[in-house]
């Protein structure tokens, strides 16, 4: 029975024992050129795509937004679903489910207003996909490569490492 104190009590139990799974929220932002948007972090080498890790509870659609506005001071208006990826555990890391969104075409305006405004970016590009697409790390290139696909036929992917089912 709901807000019985001895049931809440025995699921929260079971909460505090499953497994927690990292999250990431990714996002595919264009120009009127249809060029993509990559960032270039202080944190590691090489680009990326704009967003990040989901923090504690965070819906992953709210994560990346919250990353766009932190990042680069952009506040986006709607998210369109692509793709999530499981991605198995690699290195130190535990498994991790990489979500990606469409944030759409930005006008010259919003384009040329970009400037990365936290320390983790230190600077910003728009790229002709086929050029993008090498300069990202292999998982989230496998990653990008899928939601880009998505953009042109509509369906929305369930990868697992990278791979769609």
């Amino acid at each position: 029975m709901p807000g019985d104190p001895g049931r809440d009590a025995y699921l929260a139990e079971g909460n505090a024992q499953q497994a927690r799974k990292r999250a990431a929220a990714d996002a595919l932002i264009r120009d009127e050129g249809g060029r993509l948007l990559l960032v270039n972090p202080t944190y590691k080498d090489g680009w990326d795509l704009p967003g990040g890790m989901a923090e504690d509870n965070e819906a992953p659609e709210d994560a990346v937004r919250r990353e766009l506005r932190e990042e680069l001071g952009l506040t986006v208006a709607s998210l369109r679903f692509l793709c999530v990826d499981w991605v198995e555990p690699h290195g130190p890391w535990d498994d991790l489910l990489g979500f990606v969104f469409d944030a759409g075409v930005l006008s010259p305006q919003q384009a040329a207003e970009l400037k990365p405004s936290d320390e983790e970016i230190a600077e910003h590009r728009f790229f002709e996909v086929p050029e993008a697409l090498p300069l990202l790390p292999d998982r989230q290139r496998a990653r990008a490569a899928q939601a880009w696909a998505v953009l042109g036929d509509g369906v929305p992917r369930y990868l697992r490492n990278g791979i769609a089912l």
